[in-house]
């Protein structure tokens, strides 16, 4: 396990309801009402929690493919990350898979595969993910 050296920031959020209920980060900044997605027979009018995984997740992935773009002489600035997170059923429960696909304009796609592969070393979330739910990384 992979321990941080020292930690910088540390979110803090409340959770009432599952998910049929109710997020807010301790600084008031994010406050979420919670609904089961329609396909897994909730009112879908809500967020759900695997919408609010792609977003810190592609936010996070974003963010670390501007180190890899730097470290191999890319530019990223115009890049777009697109996270798709999927559940279903899992053996008694559920489980989850995310595929990310990027785009990096004015390089080739085999240059922008090996920048997404390097990112996916180094984003934080692609750690936290890695041999516990599968997870595709694509540069498109």
């Amino acid at each position: 396990m992979n321990t941080p050296e020292s930690i910088a920031y540390t979110a803090r959020a409340e959770v009432t309801g599952g998910r049929d209920g109710r997020g807010a980060t301790d600084d008031g900044k994010l406050e979420v009402a919670l609904q089961t997605p329609k396909e897994m027979g909730g009112s879908g009018e809500g967020t759900n929690p695997e919408q609010l995984f792609a977003v810190g997740y592609g936010a996070c992935f974003q963010g670390a493919l501007g180190l890899a773009g730097k470290e191999m002489g890319v530019d990223t600035s115009k890049s777009v990350v697109n996270a798709e997170v999927g559940i279903g059923k899992e053996g008694e429960s559920f489980g989850l898979s995310v595929k990310l696909s990027v785009s990096i304009p004015g390089i080739d796609k085999d240059q922008a595969q090996k920048v997404v592969d390097r990112t996916h070393e180094l984003c934080p979330y692609s750690k936290a993910t890695r041999g516990n739910i599968p997870v595709e990384v694509v540069a498109v």
